[in-house]
């Protein structure tokens, strides 16, 4: 299978992910993906972003040299956001949970993203 397919499938399995998983997470293992004290609202926020972010890659995935920034936007923007929320979960005993939830997800998201992305234009 050669780089492009790969990185198509990935993009896909993301793209599917962000749209169909972020919100039943929240409901399905709330101490590995709600942060107290529970906002409704702020949850249906963060998965709107998600969902969209999702349907994007899944057109990304049609053809990925031209979608590049926003692979990259995903990469970087999941890393940093998992890095963020580590900060918190370590410093909150009560959040701890996360950093088996949503924090190694989200970093998951992004190295797996950095292995299957090209560097450069061939």
């Amino acid at each position: 299978m050669d780089a492009d397919r790969r990185l198509r499938i990935v993009l896909v399995v993301v793209g599917i992910g962000f749209v169909a998983a972020v919100y039943p997470l929240i409901h399905l293992w709330p101490a590995g993906f709600r942060w107290q004290a529970e906002q409704p609202e702020y949850e249906q926020m963060i998965a709107a972003i998600y969902a969209v972010l999702g349907v994007f890659l899944l057109r990304a995935s049609r053809d990925p040299l031209g979608h590049l920034s926003l692979i990259r936007f995903t990469m970087w923007s999941s890393l940093v956001h998992a890095a963020v929320m580590a900060v918190h979960a370590v410093a909150d005993p009560g959040e701890r949970a996360h950093l088996a939830g949503d924090v190694p997800a989200l970093a998951i998201v992004a190295v797996v993203l950095a292995v299957f992305t090209p560097r450069r234009l061939r």
